[in-house]
């Protein structure tokens, strides 16, 4: 059974920093790129980062250029987002996704409020 699960989503202060993970379980972990989005209320969900699967190339919107940093640790099926200098416009729910040629899957999703 495919599993992702995202944890450490909360409530922050602007500039603040939070480290999001998702945990994965029921597939070849190694095997799949990774990637955090993140949908706020009426909007479209929206890449943030991407990660390949050897983990040696990474890509990021260019609203968090700079603040986030996605990780993986291929031996614990967990991918990491490091997020920093948080503003409120980051305010959204942040789903892990795990994707190569043959499908994806999606977590649950942790939601993330940036307010003072």
């Amino acid at each position: 059974q495919v599993q992702l699960v995202e944890s450490g989503g909360g409530l922050v202060q602007p500039g603040g920093s939070l480290r999001l993970s998702c945990a994965a379980s029921g597939f070849t972990f190694s095997s799949y790129a990774m990637s955090w989005y993140r949908q706020a209320p009426e909007n479209e969900r929206e890449l943030v980062a991407i990660i390949s699967n050897a983990g040696d190339s990474t890509n990021y919107a260019d609203s968090v250029k700079g603040r986030f940093t996605i990780s993986r640790d291929n031996a614990k099926n967990t991918v990491y987002l490091q997020m920093n200098s948080l503003k409120s416009e980051d305010t959204a729910v942040y789903y892990c996704n795990a994707w190569n040629v043959w499908g994806d899957y999606w977590g649950q999703g942790t939601q993330v409020t940036v307010s003072s």
